[in-house]
């Protein structure tokens, strides 16, 4: 494969993974303080995105692929609050168990992996057109 068109894809399915995993991660701060609406119901739990490493080869190209979207199971904390629907016998409501630091942390290592990839993206897309004018000129 030529290097700059491995170049894109690999940039390519980087950006629509980080993307995901921005959704992932804005899928958690908006549930952060979601409580459950029922008795026995369980809260939100929260999500993480992994990523896995896949190697093409016929080009001999790295890239990256979805490893999972997982929940951090049975991960929750206890809030005082004995009028509330989902109260146990001891006035206890199960509550999303998110930290908002650690999520904002992922959203902005997020967003510099994504925009490390756009510029990646706009080079080899110079670089083509380079290319393109050398062979005219």
């Amino acid at each position: 494969m030529d290097p700059i068109k491995a170049s894109m894809s690999v940039s390519g399915s980087a950006l629509a993974l980080q993307s995901l995993r921005m959704r992932v991660i804005s899928e958690n701060i908006a549930n952060a303080e979601v409580a459950p609406t029922k008795p026995g119901e369980e809260p939100y739990q929260r999500k993480y995105v992994s990523f896995a490493s896949m190697v093409d080869r016929s080009s001999d190209v790295t890239s990256v692929r979805l490893d999972k979207i997982g929940s951090f199971n049975n991960e929750y904390r206890l809030v005082s609050n004995p009028g509330h629907i989902a109260a146990d016998e001891n006035g206890l409501v199960k509550m999303p168990k998110v930290d908002m630091f650690m999520e904002m942390a992922d959203m902005r290592e997020t967003i510099r992996s994504y925009e490390a990839n756009l510029q990646s993206m706009k080079r080899a897309r110079s670089m083509i057109s380079m290319a393109i004018d050398m062979m005219r000129g």
